[in-house]
């Protein structure tokens, strides 16, 4: 069953980015200045990789950036150790995403930083179940519209709560958002340096609308709008770019999904065409395969960017989400 989203206007993307920088500021001591480090860099803590990259693309050499989630640790289930969490009380400024990593979030709110962003301040978050973005069957554009599905509460999509799919860093348009947020938020924490942290905010959605635009452009026209993939984190993506997610399971990667649900994902690969079902890096690839099998159906790597290993296809963030371009022409039939 799909339920209509609603469409949100700009002014609430605006007012959201406002509410998130309020936080910051309600942090923050008089001056709005953090201390820093005897390198004279703001010492700052991201929460994964998403937001390691626009901390350091955004700061630049004024910052010392260091990551809560290692290379190849699945952030969901990130557990931190005392160690972690007593050191995260020395960060100047902590950049995390609510609801996406529960023990993080607890350590925030214990570390007594004066200067924390979180990106789900930054932009809208919505509601998304196993299914997200344009359903073709009934010849409807969703864009702005919220979807829930059927199957949402037995594959255990729920892990965001009542905060909606915190995975805004795929789609390019609301990442940028993020990074504008991030931007805003490092000049009040650092305004000896905020020229060129605005500098470099420009610099960063630049290339983040040069990216948005090659999706427009190499997932226009298709074959079919249906992709499927284990981990529903693809929604934001998939409404942007006029595609219809279908997950194996829920937003939670670790979540097992239904045998009724794999029936159904079998007849959806049927009637909408669908080539390939998608894995990725840092969860396992057994349901993946085993759908693919029962399905005739080949597989490929959609990579949810949640953190970079040696077996990412690229060293960033762009040139993996250009990759995972590349893998969305192929499997739809781009022309």
């Amino acid at each position: 069953m799909n339920v209509r989203r609603r469409l949100i206007p700009t002014a609430a993307t605006a007012g959201a980015v406002a509410l998130g920088l309020m936080a910051v500021s309600a942090c923050s001591s008089s001056s709005g200045a953090a201390d820093k480090d005897g390198n004279g860099k703001l010492d700052v803590v991201a929460s994964f990789y998403p937001l390691q990259y626009l901390a350091e693309e955004i700061g630049g050499e004024h910052v010392a950036v260091s990551t809560l989630t290692k290379p190849g640790v699945e952030p969901h289930d990130l557990e931190l150790s005392p160690k972690q969490t007593a050191g995260l009380g020395e960060a100047d400024f902590i950049l995390y995403l609510k609801g996406l990593q529960p023990a993080v979030d607890e350590a925030v709110a214990q570390s007594g930083v004066k200067n924390t962003v979180d990106a789900a301040g930054l932009t809208h978050l919505e509601e998304h179940g196993t299914e997200a973005g344009h359903d073709e069957h009934e010849g409807k554009e969703h864009e702005g519209e919220e979807h829930a599905d059927e199957h949402a509460a037995e594959d255990g999509h729920d892990h965001a709560g009542a905060a909606g799919d915190p995975h805004v860093w795929l789609d390019p348009v609301k990442y940028s958002e993020v990074a504008e947020g991030v931007g805003k938020a490092l000049e009040k924490a650092d305004p000896d340096n905020a020229a060129a942290y605005e500098k470099n905010t420009a610099a960063l959605v630049g290339k983040l609308d040069g990216l948005h635009a090659k999706f427009e452009k190499g997932l226009k026209n298709t074959d079919t709008r249906t992709f499927i993939t284990t981990h529903a984190a693809f929604g934001y993506l998939a409404e942007r770019y006029d595609l219809k997610q279908e997950g194996i399971s829920g937003l939670d990667p670790d979540s097992e999904p239904s045998l009724s649900r794999m029936k159904d994902l079998q007849k959806t690969a049927e009637q909408d065409e669908v080539t390939t079902v998608f894995f990725e890096t840092l969860a396992s690839d057994k349901t993946a395969r085993t759908l693919a099998g029962d399905a005739g159906l080949r597989t490929d790597v959609l990579d949810p960017l949640e953190g970079i290993t040696d077996k990412s296809k690229g060293a960033d963030y762009t040139e993996v989400m250009e990759s995972n371009l590349a893998a969305l022409e192929k499997a739809l039939g781009a022309k």
